[in-house]
């Protein structure tokens, strides 16, 4: 069985290499559409890992009160109704005023993102961010303090010259020396660094890693801006708590705003699952563009490998004749031809594979995003490959398999 099975697989490849030409444009076919599967399917699924890596460290758990809901449309550029900025004594009020149990509110503000952060003679390039923040804000964002420590709540109070840097202004200014009680500056502010945040890369095009955090009162002195929108996030250690923490941090922004109980919320609340699965759900119309184009395109690749083998039978309608003289049954012949859609398939299949994986790679490093090997896309491609060399082969298989010896030594 073996040696049969051996031999038909040598002269399918004798055969592929006659037909040098015609195999190489069926295979591009099949893999043009297997590329279009596994390419959009591996980009898709480096998004989603880098929005569930920078996203889920802050848990399901977490939620934010925001300027906007989420879910608020904008028409012709303008959104459908206009939110005050949250200010200062807002968050303040909402923080003191806050009382839930098992919960720890972060306050936040961005200063500026275009700082320009000096150490001796050293300074930054690009320029980084710098955010007011308070004790809770590293905990509640996520982030580890991978060097030195956190702020805590005499910092915060006293309005201590303390900072925590990003690992890119480590690397940037302070690359060969101890990061931990160096001084910084900016805007002629001195600082005294206590801890160096875990690096955490880039997010579409955002860099995570080129910031400054300090107090949030000191960057209130520093940065003067008229309506700056603060943050609020709220984490919850019980996560059962986290319906009723909601309900009660929407109470209290109310009344912090004086809103009547007739009047709509003129802010908003997200949690940040809500965001992930909103994104996820745009992420599935990728995935459906990516089978409805590869399906279309694998399509036209089986009717053309169909085709391929019938003009095969038709131009080998002698060799048959001869083999099936000198003996071969009808599944021998019929095997033979069903070899050769099977190995143009895979072949095909495996060049699609690889382009796939190297578009979305390219694509993944260009945009920043966290790419792993696509094993499902993998799996599914090659399953597709199989389907489409059994359904293109099977009818010139069998239509080889039925020519007559006689008929087929007297044609040409």
């Amino acid at each position: 069985m073996f040696p049969l099975f051996k031999e038909n697989v040598r002269i399918a490849f004798f055969s592929i290499k006659s037909q040098i030409l015609r195999t190489v444009l069926t295979v591009m076919i099949i893999a043009i559409g297997i590329t279009a599967l596994v390419g959009i399917l591996s980009a898709v699924a480096a998004l989603e890992n880098t929005i569930t890596s920078d996203f889920a460290s802050m848990g399901a758990n977490t939620f934010n009160l925001q300027r906007y809901d989420s879910s608020i449309r904008v028409n012709g550029g303008e959104r459908e109704k206009v939110n005050p900025i949250i200010g200062y004594r807002e968050v303040k009020a909402f923080n003191d005023n806050y009382e839930f149990p098992q919960t720890r509110t972060s306050i936040s503000f961005t200063g500026t993102s275009s700082a320009e952060i000096k150490f001796e003679n050293e300074k930054t390039d690009p320029e980084a961010s710098v955010l007011g923040v308070n004790e809770n804000y590293v905990n509640n964002s996520g982030l580890n303090v991978a060097e030195g420590r956190d702020f805590n709540i005499f910092d915060i109070q006293n309005n201590n010259n303390v900072t925590i840097i990003g690992a890119d202004v480590k690397n940037g200014l302070l690359k060969d020396v101890d990061p931990l009680n160096k001084t910084i500056s900016v805007r002629g502010v001195k600082f005294r660094i206590i801890g160096v945040l875990e690096s955490k890369g880039s997010t579409f095009g955002n860099n995570q890693d080129l910031r400054m955090l300090i107090p949030v009162q000191v960057a209130r002195s520093i940065f003067t801006a008229p309506d700056i929108n603060y943050n609020i996030s709220v984490r919850v250690e019980n996560k059962e708590l986290l319906e009723g923490a909601q309900d009660e941090a929407i109470m209290t922004f109310r009344n912090i705003r004086g809103l009547r109980p007739v009047e709509e919320n003129n802010f908003g609340l997200a949690k940040s699952d809500d965001l992930i699965n909103r994104i996820f759900s745009i992420t599935q119309y990728l995935n459906w563009a990516a089978w409805i184009i590869s399906i279309i395109t694998i399509f036209g690749s089986s009717i053309a490998l169909m085709n391929i083998m019938l003009v095969s039978v038709s131009e080998r309608t002698r060799e048959i004749g001869v083999r099936k003289a000198l003996g071969a049954k009808k599944n021998t012949i019929a095997m033979q031809f069903f070899m050769e859609t099977l190995i143009i398939g895979q072949m095909g299949g495996v060049l699609g594979i690889l382009f796939g994986v190297l578009i979305g790679f390219g694509v993944s490093k260009a945009a920043g995003f966290d790419f792993t090997t696509p094993w499902v896309a993998v799996i599914w491609a090659t399953v597709i490959t199989l389907i489409v060399a059994v359904l293109a082969g099977s009818y010139p298989a069998a239509k080889a398999a039925k020519q007559d010896p006689i008929e087929s030594l007297r044609y040409e």
